[in-house]
């Protein structure tokens, strides 16, 4: 699989998530105003909706995190790292790039190594 166009900047807003239904469930965030993250969008917790949940952005240092709505896990834009109990796995990150005011992700280049949830 190669990028795949999942969506516009237009219909995501910073600090908020999308659902893109790819060959996976992805969560897009974007996190200011030229970035989106792009993360598996089940917790690794209980395979909750990571899109349902809230996320956290860090203006000063362009990092983020996205928080569980079922139990408050946080898990790291960036790394997938759990940051909060009661999750203790990673979850997926996948790369992601904006184009011309397009949004690409490509599952195939998952930029960790947490192993992707079977649901």
């Amino acid at each position: 699989m190669a990028y795949v166009k999942v969506a516009t900047l237009d219909e995501l807003e910073v600090g908020a998530t999308r659902l893109a239904e790819l060959a996976e469930p992805v969560c897009l965030v974007r996190t200011d105003p030229d970035t989106v993250k792009a993360v598996h969008d089940t917790c690794s917790h209980q395979q909750y909706s990571l899109c349902e949940g809230w996320v956290d952005l860090d203006s000063a240092s362009g990092s983020g995190a996205i928080e569980c709505a079922l139990h408050g896990s946080t898990f790291d834009l960036d790394t997938g790292r759990p940051d909060s109990l009661p999750a203790v796995r990673p979850i997926p990150v996948y790369a992601c790039k904006v184009d011309d005011g397009a949004i690409w992700v490509d599952l195939d280049q998952q930029l960790n190594d947490a192993p992707v949830p079977r649901h």
